[in-house]
């Protein structure tokens, strides 16, 4: 997992949108409070992988000096949470359920609030 965990963070810090995708799978739903931000959506959920490209294109946008800091990968059944900081500075984790190939179907983000 520490391998998943370390391609994952460099994808996002080199700002490799192809890269970051390589680790969903077709099938991904991903709940996060930011997607109620940026997508504007009270809901919170994005499933596929093409609107999840769209959304993390404009995450992309939105903030061009973005650069992860991981501090802990925990791992599971199945499954990763990275512990790390995010965006402005928030404390985050991503609970990652993986399937057989080792890709992503399910995200569960949280972020602490500043």
């Amino acid at each position: 997992m520490n391998n998943f965990a370390m391609e994952w963070l460099q994808d996002w810090n080199n700002h490799d949108l192809e890269a970051i995708m390589d680790h969903y799978a077709d099938t991904i739903v991903f709940y996060s409070p930011l997607i109620q931000k940026i997508n504007n959506d009270p809901t919170g959920r994005i499933q596929g992988k093409e609107n999840l490209r769209a959304y993390f294109s404009k995450g992309l946008q939105a903030y061009p000096d973005l650069a992860f800091e991981l501090y802990h990968v925990l791992e599971g059944v199945n499954s990763v949470v990275l512990y790390y900081k995010s965006v402005g500075n928030r404390l985050s984790t991503e609970m990652m359920v993986l399937n057989e190939q080792g890709k992503v179907v399910e995200v569960r983000a949280h972020y602490k609030q500043m």
